[in-house]
């Protein structure tokens, strides 16, 4: 699990451990001892946070205006087409 330094506490880290992932959290300068931490691993949240910014580019997905799942799964999937080509 990709998660930020906001979110670096034990509490949080055992529990992601407990549900069977491993947690990716760049550890606060604060800390005393460094856990593992991946940066490549940590590079491919920078994509994904990228591709949501965009998307709430779009009003309609930001607000979420439609009444139904499908209406609203459509303008995602049309508002991602139209932001990876331009």
């Amino acid at each position: 699990m990709l998660a930020d330094k906001g979110y670096d506490s034990d509490a949080i880290r055992r529990q992601i451990e407990a549900a069977g992932a491993a947690p990716n959290i760049p550890p606060k300068v604060n800390r005393r001892w460094k856990p593992c931490f991946s940066p490549v691993l940590y590079r491919g949240r920078n994509s994904i946070e990228r591709m949501f910014g965009r998307l709430k580019d779009f009003r309609r997905i930001a607000t979420r205006d439609d009444r139904s799942a499908i209406n609203f799964l459509a303008a995602v999937c049309l508002a991602a087409t139209v932001s990876y080509w331009s």
